[in-house]
Formats: structure tokens, sequence, C-alpha cells
């Protein structure tokens, strides 16, 4: 029997707050996670790229996903989806995270292709990785595709395709941000079977209309209730409307990354909304001083959102 799909909606994967030291800072971390679930998002995708998965060794990555999963529940917002990152270079390894996200309370996992030795992943042995870990994970499995960040390895819509056909995988995340990609898969596989999710807020409205889920996406670490808005205009069919909110949408995207990425969305975090530092875990960059033209556009999309 087929597993379960994630439901259609707003994920974001939540950007992780350090202290100077660089340990969990535990009640900005759940502080966090609060204001996005009251922002309204369908789910949260814990030990994704923008929280700094790559920096967590198994124990944090376990805690990072219970203390997610205890502050939603503490709360009232037991319906908010855990997604969980779990992409490492070995099937190995990556069983053994697909078994902890479970363990730690997540609903679903994410997984990258490994890319340490990206001429070796060949079409067919990326199939054949996805499946096999895909055949020993206790929780359902979506495949996460994002070029940037595995050495330009793109998996193309036919391998998706391919993929879905697999029990126990239930959809993907497009990070790739190609919209004819998306529709391809989403012309073949609605989302009550697979759940194709664009995986930037540039593309978001674009994708709804191509047929995908929703997104997962970083820019409502920000702007939660933003994206919000326009998931709720594009589904009473206010697709003049929902346009204009796309259009700022897409401005802050990019902003986003030319303002510094994860270090540009804690220091605006932490300077908006009262909790957190701008810590980072090296290599990244701490942004410690916020100016410039993107910034100014990040701060005028924040104002955007209080007003709502």
């Amino acid at each position: 029997m087929p597993a379960a799909v994630p439901p259609s909606g707003i994920y974001v994967p939540a950007v992780l707050f350090f202290k100077e030291n660089e340990d969990f800072d535990v009640p900005a971390i759940k502080s966090h996670v609060l204001r996005l679930a009251q922002g309204g998002v369908t789910g949260i995708v814990v030990q994704g790229s923008n929280g700094e998965a790559q920096h967590l060794s198994h124990d944090e990555r376990k805690q990072a996903i219970s203390l997610t999963r205890k502050t939603l529940d503490e709360n009232g917002f037991q319906n908010v989806v855990i997604i969980a990152g779990c992409g490492a270079q070995s099937a190995r390894e990556t069983k053994k995270l697909c078994a902890d996200a479970k363990d730690a309370g997540a609903a679903f996992v994410l997984v990258l292709t490994p890319s340490v030795w990206p001429g070796d992943m060949t079409k067919e042995n990326i199939i054949r990785y996805h499946r096999e870990v895909a055949d020993y994970s206790p929780l359902p499995y979506m495949v996460y595709n994002f070029p940037t960040v595995t050495a330009g390895i793109d998996l193309d819509s036919d391998t998706i395709l391919t993929l879905s056909e697999h029990p126990n995988i239930v959809g993907t995340k497009l990070s790739c941000g190609n919209v004819g990609k998306l529709h391809r898969i989403t012309s073949v596989k609605p989302p009550s079977e697979f759940c194709t999710l664009a995986g930037v807020s540039e593309v978001l409205l674009q994708g709804l209309l191509s047929g995908s889920a929703g997104a997962i996406a970083a820019l409502p670490n920000l702007v939660p209730k933003l994206h919000m808005k326009m998931y709720a205009l594009y589904q009473a069919g206010k697709i003049d409307e929902a346009m204009k909110i796309q259009a700022q949408l897409g401005q802050g995207d990019w902003a986003t990354r030319k303002a510094g990425g994860v270090g540009a969305m804690k220091a605006l975090i932490s300077k908006h909304f009262g909790y957190g530092e701008i810590h980072v875990r090296r290599p990244l960059m701490a942004v410690a001083q916020l100016s410039g033209t993107y910034v100014d556009k990040l701060e005028e999309l924040i104002a955007s959102e209080k007003m709502l």
C-alpha cells in the first residue's frame, strides 16, 4: 500500500539559532518555531539547508526535531507537519538519519542525492540509491533536488517520475526552480498521489498554477503570513491579487540570497522579532551589520507582513 502523501501547502526550512559558542540557543529555536506556526505554515522542515543540517551531529539532528515537535505540541499546533532533512553521503548513514527522524517525531523525510563523487552518480545509480534508502526508511520519503549543494547534480523529470513509482516515495522538493520540470511531473502525478513542491518562493504561484502542491521555501522564515495570504488568494481563485504578492515574494527571494542568505535571515529575525542572535556555524559567515538595497527590500517585505 502506498505511503501517505504530505498535505499541500507552505513549508518552511527553519533556520536554527546558536549561541556565540555555537551550542543550540533553545529559547530562540522554540520562539522561531512558534512564530512560524502562528504564521499559519503547513509544516516545518527541520535540518534542511537553511537549518545548517550539514553542520550538525546525529544527536543534534535528533534534538532539533524533537524540540520542534515538542514546541508545536505544547502550543496547540499538533497539526503542523515536520519533514526532516536526512541526506548524507552514504546510503548507510542516510538510513540511520531516517530512523532517527522517526524516533524524534518527524512525519516525512527529505533526502538529497549524494554528491562527493558526482561522476559516479549516473541516472541508474541515483535511482538505485533513492530506492534502497526508501525501502528502509520507516517514514514516507521525499526526493530533494538542489543542484547548488549537490555538485551540480540535477535530477530530471524522467528520473523523479521513475522514483515516484516506489510505494514509499511520496514527493519531491525542486530547489532547481525549474517550472517546466515541475509541470511535467504534476501533469502525470497530481498532488493527491505525489507531492511536488517548488523549492523557492520566486516560483511559488507559478508552480501552483502548474499543479504543484505548494512549496518548501526559505523566505517564510521572515514572512510566513505573507506566503499564506498569497496561498489563500490562489485557493480562492483571486489570481490577480495573488500575483501582486508573488511579485513581492520574488523580489524578496532574490534579496535574501544577495543580502547574505542564512546569516542575513538570522540577523533580520533577531532585529525585527526579538529573539535569536546572528551566530552561524563556520564556514558560514554571520551578518553583523545589515545595510544595502537588498536589506532595504527585505525590511519592506517584513513591514508588509506586519500589516496583515
